[in-house]
């Protein structure tokens, strides 16, 4: 049975706001076994991401990381940002990330291959088979190595700038600070609002 897929494309933190992540596109069955190794989800139902894309499979290739590495990177990721309702898809940007720059610098390559070896060993064979607690104590215990740091630095900006994580939060500053402000910048509802005096002028794009 084939599937149409989303191809999860990556921007990169100097152009998360300076335009919008392309259109997705289906992979052929030779683009699929082009790479390295491919990280495949289903994105969940009913979620808002399930209803913004054309279909509900989607797709990371990689170029410097086999698929284990790339899950095992993905569950990690999981466990330094942990959002329950947030859909793996988005999670493997941070991957892609990871994969690009693993691509471009070979010690950043060893440095994962390494690291993902070191938390096999942990699980006896496949760290994505132990449970979340106990993944969590192994991730703590990496706390401070260059691993984690790699992995967190790549995270932080991967996972929170780009279009399928706006959505998810409902943070509408894709659409520029004017348009955040105006729609969504109020939303609060549990806290009294403030006195006019003490907002201060309203910003507008120019």
């Amino acid at each position: 049975m084939s599937h149409r897929v989303i191809h999860i494309e990556a921007e990169s933190a100097a152009h998360a706001h300076e335009h919008h992540a392309p259109a997705p596109r289906s992979l052929s069955r030779r683009e699929w076994l082009k790479g390295t190794g491919v990280l495949i989800g289903t994105l969940a139902f009913p979620s808002i991401l399930a209803s913004l894309a054309p279909s509900r499979v989607w797709a990371v290739e990689m170029q410097a990381l086999d698929t284990h590495q790339g899950a095992v990177l993905l569950a990690f990721v999981k466990q330094q940002y942990p959002h329950k309702t947030l859909d793996d898809a988005v999670y493997a940007l941070v991957v892609k990330d990871l994969d690009a720059k693993a691509q471009k610098d070979p010690a950043v390559r060893q440095q994962l291959a390494d690291g993902v070896k070191q938390l096999d060993a942990k699980g006896g064979s496949d760290w994505t088979k132990r449970s979340s607690a106990d993944q969590a104590r192994d991730v703590a215990a990496m706390d401070g190595t260059p691993f984690f740091k790699t992995v967190r630095t790549t995270a932080i900006v991967s996972l929170y700038s780009n279009d399928m994580a706006y959505a998810h939060f409902g943070y509408g500053a894709a659409q520029g600070d004017g348009g955040y402000l105006n729609k969504g910048f109020n939303d609060l509802v549990w806290l009294p609002n403030p006195p006019a005096v003490a907002s201060g002028p309203i910003p507008t794009d120019s």
